[in-house]
C-alpha cells in the first residue's frame, strides 16, 4: 500500500498507521471509500484518540459569589487550534460548572456520565483526543478566596486567604501565576528538594577549586536564594518589587494558607515520533 496514501487518511482521520492501512486494503485503495467504513466505527474511533497525547488545552476557574470555595480544572486538546475551538471551550465550561455544583475535584466523578458522553461526542467532532486532566477545590470558610486565569487561559492559580480582601486575594493570585512559587514560606520547602538543590550547587562550587569552609558558604548563599526565589512569602511582589508578598500579607493583617496554581500540560512529557521513519517500518512488515 503506498506511504502517501496511508499518510493522507491518517491526517484526515487521526488513526493509527496499521488501521489506515488495514482500511485502504479492504477499500482497493480508494481512500474516500476508507474513510466512509472508519467513520462508521465511530466508537473505535474515539478509543484510539484516547491513546494519544492530550498536552495542550486550557484552565478555568469558578470561585463562590461569598468567596467561600471554588475549583479549578484542567481540560487537555491535542492542539492549540482545538483548545480555542468554541465547542471545546464549552466542554470545559461544562466540567467547571459540574466541579463547583457538585463541590468536588473528584476527576472521576467530573469525566463521568453526561460529561464523558460529550467529550466522546466532541472527540468525534473536532478529531482529537480529549481528557479532564485535574481538578482542586479549595474552601475558606473563614477567610477569603482569590482566583485568577491569564488572558491565554494557559495559567490559572487560587489562593486561601484568613483575612484581607477580595482584591488583595486576586491580587496574590495573579502573583502566583506570574511568579509561579513552589511553597507559601521557606520551611514549607520539602528537605528532598532542599537536598538536591544543595547537592547541585556542591557540585558546581567544588569545581571553583576554593577552600571548603568557602564552598560552605557559597552554597549556603545559594540555598537562601533559591527558597527566597521559589517561596510566596519571600517572592518580590508582581506589582510592587519593592515589597515582598509576606510584607503587604503582614500589612494588611491576612495569612495565606494555601494556593494552587495549574499551568497547561505540566509535567506532561509528549512523545515526538519520527512519521517517515514509521511508516517505512509498518510498511516493510
Amino acid at each position: 500500500m503506498s506511504a502517501v496514501l496511508v499518510r493522507e487518511l491518517r491526517e484526515r482521520t487521526g488513526l493509527g498507521l496499521l488501521e489506515c492501512k488495514r482500511a485502504l486494503g479492504e477499500a482497493n485503495g480508494d481512500i474516500d471509500l476508507a474513510i466512509e467504513a472508519l467513520r462508521k466505527s465511530s466508537g473505535m474511533k474515539a478509543a484510539k484518540k484516547a491513546g494519544r497525547t492530550a498536552a495542550d488545552g486550557v484552565v478555568s476557574l469558578k470561585l463562590s459569589k461569598d468567596k467561600a470555595f471554588g475549583v479549578m480544572v484542567e481540560v487537555n486538546s491535542e492542539t492549540d487550534f482545538v483548545a480555542r475551538d468554541e465547542n471545546f471551550l464549552n466542554f470545559v465550561n461544562d466540567v467547571v460548572e459540574k466541579a463547583f455544583y457538585k463541590k468536588t475535584d473528584d476527576v472521576s466523578l467530573l469525566a463521568s456520565g453526561e460529561i464523558e458522553v460529550a467529550r466522546q461526542t466532541l472527540v468525534q467532532k473536532i478529531g482529537e483526543n480529549i481528557s479532564v486532566r485535574r481538578a482542586v477545590l479549595h474552601e475558606a470558610p473563614m477567610g477569603v478566596l482569590g482566583g485568577y486565569v491569564h488572558g491565554n487561559n494557559r495559567i490559572a492559580a487560587i489562593v486561601v486567604l484568613e483575612g484581607g480582601t477580595e482584591s488583595l486575594a486576586r491580587d496574590i493570585a495573579m502573583h502566583i501565576a506570574a511568579l509561579s512559587p513552589q511553597v507559601v514560606s521557606p520551611d514549607q520547602m520539602p528537605k528532598t528538594e532542599v537536598a538536591k538543590e544543595r547537592e547541585i550547587y556542591e557540585s558546581q562550587a567544588k569545581e571553583s577549586g576554593k577552600p571548603a569552609a568557602i564552598i560552605e558558604k557559597m552554597v549556603d548563599g545559594k540555598i537562601r536564594k533559591f527558597l527566597s526565589e521559589n517561596s510566596l512569602t519571600e517572592q518580590g511582589f508582581v506589582k510592587d518589587t519593592d515589597t515582598t508578598v509576606g510584607n503587604l500579607i503582614s500589612t494588611a493583617g491576612a495569612e495565606i494558607l494555601g494556593f494552587t496554581r495549574f499551568e497547561v500540560g505540566e509535567g506532561i512529557e509528549v512523545e515526538r515520533a519520527d512519521f517517515a521513519a514509521e511508516v517505512a517500518a509498518q510498511l516493510t512488515n
